[in-house]
């Protein structure tokens, strides 16, 4: 998707661009010039898509959910580390241990550490993943779903509109809640 709207900012400023070069155009292209003048164009606002399209909506929610189940274990592991690691203090201040002793237990307090530092790197991992996947998952259902729909409209030009990067775009040429509707209406969550 960021391909798709990088490349159609890419046309938009190559089409808005005020070079030299077209200033010395022949009159044999004018009437191509003019013929695309007239092609319709349009634009989706993405950050309403990713307000008011369902498939957004519930998948931020599971992953906000599983964000903190990650945060809650982590958290929860190293708490229980710290803790282990205060009394092991605790006991080796009231000479609980022999040296022997006092080093297995040190060592057996290093290994959960660094277990629990290659938990928190494959748990991120798995996340980064899976936000990965949705948002792969979203790009081909919106570029998918934009390519039917505009089988029926004929838009030479579908433009993502995101915080600023269009800097004027008519209220006409906005088509947001149209394609929100479609994709809403087509979207089936999984069970």
């Amino acid at each position: 998707m960021k391909k798709f709207f990088i490349m159609a900012a890419f046309a938009a400023l190559t089409l808005a661009s005020c070079n030299n070069e077209a200033k010395k155009v022949d009159a044999t292209a004018a009437p191509e010039a003019a013929g695309n003048a007239s092609q319709k164009i349009a634009y989706v606002e993405i950050d309403s898509i990713m307000t008011q399209y369902t498939m957004c909506v519930n998948a931020k929610a599971e992953l906000e959910k599983k964000g903190k189940n990650i945060q809650t274990t982590l958290a929860n592991k190293q708490q229980s580390l710290e803790n282990a690691a205060a009394k092991f203090q605790q006991d080796v201040q009231s000479n609980k241990y022999t040296q022997q002793q006092a080093q297995n237990v040190q060592a057996g307090l290093q290994k959960q550490g660094q277990d629990l530092q290659a938990l928190q790197q494959r748990l991120s991992a798995e996340f980064a993943e899976e936000e990965q996947k949705f948002n792969e998952a979203l790009t081909d259902t919106i570029h998918h779903f934009i390519e039917r729909y505009n089988k029926q409209k004929g838009y030479a030009f579908i433009f993502s509109k995101s915080g600023d990067n269009i800097l004027y775009a008519g209220q006409a040429y906005n088509i947001t809640d149209e394609v929100i509707k479609g994709l809403n209406k087509e979207y089936k969550p999984a069970k």
